[in-house]
C-alpha cells in the first residue's frame, strides 16, 4: 500500500467572485467544469471544481466578504515567479502538460484570450510557461520529458544553504516506510506541531471525537442534482 501521495486530487483557491474564476480556468484554461455547489458545512460557501484529469482538479472556494479583504503584493501573493509573499502562501502554481507541443499549444491558447504569456524557458529538469491568473495569482504551465533525477538536480552547496545535513539530506531522499500499526489513535494536542486555525475550545472538541463518528457526523455525500438532466 503507497504510503506517500499519488498526486494532487485538487488545488483550492479563494475567490471574491467565483464566476470570474470559473470563467478563467474553463475557457482560458480549457479545464471543463464538472461540479459547483453549496459548500460543505460551510454557510455562504460555494465550491467548484473543474477538471484536470481523471484524478486531479482544480479548485475554486467563494465565501462571503472575501472581496473586501486587500491583496498585498510581497505578503498575500508574489505577483511574479521571482516574489516573496507571507510563509506557507502558495508562492505559484505550475500545471504540467506531457509534451512540448501541448507547453506551446497552452501558450497559444492562453495568448488568445488576451492574456499575456511569457516563454518558454527551459530549467533544464522543465521548460515553462507564465502568465498571471485572476486575483494576482502567478500560474506557470510546465512539461518535464523525463522524471527529475536527484544525483544532478540536488547541489550539495544549496543543501548546505538551506541547513540540511547530509544524514539528513540521505533521509530526506529516501524517506522511511511506515511499519506500524493501524488504526494510530489520534495524539496530544502539541502546540509545537502545525494545526488548523480553528477555535481552540471547538478544535480541541473535534480532537477528541472518535473518528468513526466524524466521519458519520460531518460526510455529505449525496449530490446537489437528484435527476441529472
Amino acid at each position: 500500500m503507497s504510503q506517500q501521495p499519488t498526486g494532487i486530487h485538487h488545488l483550492a483557491f479563494m475567490a471574491g467572485d467565483i464566476k470570474k474564476h470559473i470563467a478563467f480556468f474553463s475557457e482560458v484554461m480549457g479545464c471543463p467544469l464538472v461540479a459547483l455547489f453549496d459548500m460543505h458545512g460551510v454557510p455562504g460557501g460555494l465550491h467548484a471544481f473543474l477538471r484536470m484529469n481523471d484524478h486531479s482538479y482544480f479548485s475554486i472556494v467563494q465565501l462571503p466578504k472575501v472581496d473586501e479583504i486587500p491583496i498585498e503584493l510581497g505578503k498575500t501573493h508574489a505577483g511574479t515567479g521571482a516574489g516573496p509573499s507571507a510563509a506557507g502562501t502558495l508562492q505559484h502554481l505550475a500545471f504540467g502538460v506531457d509534451t512540448d507541443e501541448q507547453l506551446i499549444a497552452m501558450r497559444d491558447r492562453i495568448r488568445s484570450h488576451g492574456v499575456n504569456v511569457i516563454g518558454p524557458i527551459d530549467h533544464g529538469m522543465c521548460r515553462s510557461i507564465y502568465f498571471a491568473g485572476p486575483d494576482q495569482m502567478t500560474l506557470e504551465v510546465a512539461t518535464s520529458q523525463e522524471p527529475i533525477d536527484p544525483a544532478q538536480w540536488i547541489d550539495p552547496a544549496v543543501l548546505a544553504k538551506a541547513g540540511i545535513s547530509a544524514d539528513e539530506a540521505k533521509r530526506f531522499k529516501a524517506p522511511a516506510a511506515y511499519a506500524g500499526p493501524s488504526p494510530v489513535a489520534q495524539p496530544a494536542y502539541d502546540p509545537a506541531l502545525p494545526h488548523m486555525a480553528y477555535p481552540k475550545e471547538a478544535y480541541m472538541k473535534m480532537l477528541a471525537v472518535p473518528d468513526e463518528i466524524m466521519t458519520k457526523s460531518a460526510s455529505y455525500t449525496a449530490p446537489p442534482v437528484d435527476e441529472p438532466v
